[in-house]
């Protein structure tokens, strides 16, 4: 049993179970005694080997977690891509957007909405020098 894999040991059971008692037939053949069965029923792991299992498989899905998370970023940078480009091809788009931003942001209960406005507005009641 010792010289099988981890894997092997916990899914060909009987295989192993079957050599085992093959080994021992051979052995004890010559002093007259037989070896009905074998079983292989219990699979003790080292405390230390159980830890290692355990760390491999959290840094597996350590590793699918950030995939995942990249991919949900890559999806959503195509999002905004795509909204940017229909907004840029309308203004009314952007300005519609916006609107509904602050009616979004009246909404939560703050009670200080900043309303940003362009400057091209602003300039026109600003004196001259």
């Amino acid at each position: 049993m010792g010289t099988k894999a981890l894997h092997e040991l916990l899914s060909d059971r009987e295989i192993i179970s079957n050599t085992v008692q093959m080994n021992l037939d051979e052995s004890t053949e010559a002093w007259g005694i037989k070896v009905e069965r074998v079983e292989v029923k219990d699979v003790r792991l080292p405390v230390q080997l159980q830890r290692a299992m355990a760390a491999e498989a959290e840094a597996g899905r350590e590793a699918r977690a950030k995939v995942i998370a990249a991919e949900g970023e890559q999806k959503a940078a195509r999002a905004l891509k795509e909204a940017a480009d229909i907004i840029a091809d309308s203004p009314a788009a952007l300005q519609l957007r916006y609107l509904q931003t602050l009616n979004t942001i009246s909404a939560e209960k703050n009670s200080t909405i900043i309303f940003p406005i362009p400057m091209d507005l602003i300039s026109q009641f600003l004196p001259r020098k």
